[in-house]
């Protein structure tokens, strides 16, 4: 379905939105619930992902499709490979039999599994024979992607001898990594972790049942994104409330707070709320930003900086090439359309220039590219330019309800 966003001459102020429960956060206590079975999750995420993921460890089937959720499929590969008298294939869609998983495949046979390729070597689907793993000591790259440690971290309570894990490397996405560390210690797991040569080292003691009974998901921060994007574009003094966050969170993409205050935005904490003002209208001519532990926003600050015509150079970003789509190409493309300005991208950076004002084209492209934060990045910019989104609803991976709530704040949408 495509969808024609106009653009909006009076958004509504003082709106107030409930956002769903995180997705990271979801995804691993679903492969905790499913290790220790008595554990009840709350304000559990609607997100597609979250749901492929519940279903596919809840189903009996021996081939089991994730489509496009990435997570799924590291963290079920796991999962999958501890399960005794078990054996699946794991499949995606095409894009996913795109997305590298070597890695994982190598760490998991390493110690004990037994996980083959069913076509391309490193890449799904995967057939997975289910083995009791005992655990022990393992080096794995930690510069590709932090779900095949935090896919491992998942299940190593599980393991016999517990793990010794060796992150070797730059750490890429720390703070997903800490998240994971984080949830499995409320779990009652003893972890302990500490830096040696270079490596940053972990250790997963065996936990045979979880100490609590109930986790409760905080919202996710990557949607609150969007919205600190919406109100960087806003009238000085425009605000908006979002539920339910926590001023101490376990999601790194909290730093957003810190990344959209040159951006104009100040963030309020409240009782289970944030409040979002546009306090400043002076803002920088640039805005530079290392996104190694956040890449998931380089897409929301990117389409930001460009709606507001500041310079932007954003960097860290080598993971997004391996994402539902390359992310900085994506930006490229879709951005270069909005208006005139340079865009140079690297394999790890994207710079965006502005030579001169320039205004906004009408009834803009925006491709998606099975991309979810495609649509939900640029989306915002309706603030200064109508736009058409393409496959408008690939927006489900990880926010279903995302333009209902584009129309609480007064976007006009229809579908074409």
């Amino acid at each position: 379905m495509d969808l024609k966003l106009h653009k909006v001459e009076i958004p509504n102020d003082n709106c107030s939105l409930q956002i769903s429960g995180s997705k990271s956060e979801s995804n691993r206590w679903l492969i905790l619930q499913a290790l220790y079975d008595d554990l009840l999750i709350k304000n559990l995420s609607d997100s597609d992902d979250s749901r492929h993921l519940d279903a596919v460890l809840k189903s009996n089937e021996s081939i089991l499709d994730i489509g496009h959720a990435g997570t799924a499929m590291r963290f079920g590969t796991a999962y999958f490979a501890t399960q005794e008298n078990r054996e699946i294939t794991l499949t995606g869609s095409d894009r996913m039999k795109q997305r590298p998983i070597g890695i994982l495949v190598d760490a998991l046979n390493n110690l004990g599994a037994q996980v083959s390729y069913v076509e391309e070597k490193g890449y799904p689907p995967l057939r997975i024979k289910g083995s009791k793993i005992s655990g022990g000591k393992l080096s794995i790259d930690g510069s590709v992607s932090s779900q095949f440690l935090s896919a491992i971290l998942l299940v190593a309570p599980r393991f016999e001898n517990g793990l010794e894990l060796h992150v070797v490397g730059e750490l890429t996405s720390r703070p997903y990594l800490e998240m994971t560390l984080d949830i499995i210690k409320q779990l009652g797991v003893e972890v302990r972790t500490r830096e040696a040569n270079g490596n940053f080292i972990i250790h997963v003691a065996t936990l045979e049942k979880s100490a609590i009974n109930t986790a409760v998901v905080e919202s996710d921060w990557s949607s609150a994104g969007y919205w600190y994007s919406w109100v960087a574009l806003q009238d000085v003094g425009y605000e908006m409330e979002l539920a339910a966050f926590n001023e101490h969170s376990l999601q790194g993409d909290s730093a957003l707070a810190t990344f959209y205050l040159p951006l104009g935005v100040e963030t309020y904490y409240q009782k289970n709320k944030i409040k979002l003002v546009k306090s400043k209208v002076n803002l920088p001519s640039i805005v530079e930003l290392d996104l190694t532990k956040e890449p998931d926003q380089a897409q929301t600050i990117f389409a930001t900086c460009l709606g507001l015509g500041i310079d932007a150079i954003l960097t860290g970003l080598h993971t997004l090439k391996i994402k539902e789509t390359d992310r900085i190409e994506a930006m490229k493309v879709v951005g270069s359309r909005f208006r005139e300005s340079e865009i140079i991208t690297t394999n790890n950076s994207i710079h965006l220039h502005f030579k001169k004002e320039s205004i906004f084209n009408n009834n803009v492209i925006v491709d998606t590219f099975q991309d979810h934060r495609m649509a939900m990045a640029f989306a915002p910019l309706v603030m200064k330019t109508s736009m058409i989104v393409k496959d408008a609803m690939v927006v489900t991976k990880s926010y279903k309800t995302y333009y209902e709530d584009l129309k609480k704040v007064n976007v006009s949408i229809t579908e074409i």
